[in-house]
């Protein structure tokens, strides 16, 4: 099985990046239609609000299909870091190393930029993806009680800076 990473917006991916994050998350953790919503919402707005060499968007597809997602958005670099964000891998791309390379071509791209800090909001228990982010040098940095999801659960900040 053969995946490749494809960069920038193509039709139908906000609605199947929706999609894996509402399929995924609503079976490991409970969200809903809120969640769903959120994830619509929110990436349809990055999407209008896109600019090349400022922000990135990369999809694993497999066979043409949209089976994996991230993006950065610098929109806020200068003050906050840039935000990585919707990093997903359905179950047909799961341990085939299509969120690695994901995450080390968007994490190349910050690089390339100059943006000395990245950080990702997550929540507590998702054990897989937090080895993968400290794998790629980001560090827990805030955890708190929270619902940004729809659902209460410990919510956390990772960073990886660099100097």
């Amino acid at each position: 099985m053969s995946f490749a990473i494809d960069s920038g917006y193509v039709p139908g991916c906000v609605g199947r990046i929706a999609e894996m994050h509402a399929q995924y998350y609503a079976r490991e953790s409970g969200f809903g239609a809120a969640f769903e919503a959120q994830v619509a919402r929110e990436l349809g707005a990055f999407c209008v609000a896109y600019r090349a060499g400022r922000d990135g968007l990369w999809l694993a597809r497999l066979d043409g299909r949209v089976e994996g997602s991230i993006v950065i958005d610098g929109s806020r670099a200068a003050t906050d870091g840039a935000h990585l964000r919707w990093f997903i891998a359905s179950d047909a791309l799961r341990g085939q190393g299509a969120g690695h390379a994901l995450l080390r071509t968007a994490l190349g791209f910050s690089d390339a930029l100059g943006y000395r800090r990245v950080y990702l909001w997550t929540f507590d228990g998702l054990h897989a993806a937090r080895h993968l982010y400290e794998k790629h040098g980001f560090r827990l940095v805030r955890q708190s009680p929270g619902s940004r999801w729809g659902t209460l659960v410990d919510e956390q900040c990772f960073a990886r800076e660099r100097l």
